[in-house]
């Protein structure tokens, strides 16, 4: 994230060129600074190099390329998009949930147990994505 060599390198090419009887010191300090947003990059103060890296809009927010959007229809795999199917052709049928056909009360506590289960497996993949 932080390319200090370039700027390094870059600060050394601009440093006046040594005098007669001058010794070559590396200077008093050196400092990195994050920077967030419009902030300025400080300015050096006496022999000190300060390094400046842009990191973004802020430093509470996801950075855009870590953010995750819902999945689409067309990232979808066939297996799902048939079971999708599936459900929606069962009303009617044994064990739906629906107010017609047979075994509309089992039918309904089975499709919000298996939706349940489906939340609780969405939350631990989430969990588990890296941050």
């Amino acid at each position: 994230m932080f390319v200090l060599l370039p700027i390094a390198l870059a600060a050394a090419a601009v440093a006046p060129p040594m005098q007669d009887g001058e010794t070559s010191q590396p200077p008093q300090r050196v400092r990195s600074v994050v920077l967030y947003g419009d902030e300025k990059c400080p300015k050096a103060e006496g022999d000190e190099i300060v390094v400046c890296a842009h990191a973004g809009e802020s430093p509470y927010r996801i950075p855009k390329e870590f953010r995750r959007s819902p999945p689409d229809v067309a990232h979808q795999a066939w297996t799902r998009r048939a079971e999708m199917v599936e459900d929606v052709n069962r009303a009617g049928l044994p064990d739906s949930c629906s107010p017609i056909g047979t075994g509309g009360q089992t039918g309904c506590t089975a499709e919000m147990i298996r939706r349940a289960a489906e939340a609780k497996k969405e939350q631990q993949r989430q969990s588990n994505v890296p941050k």
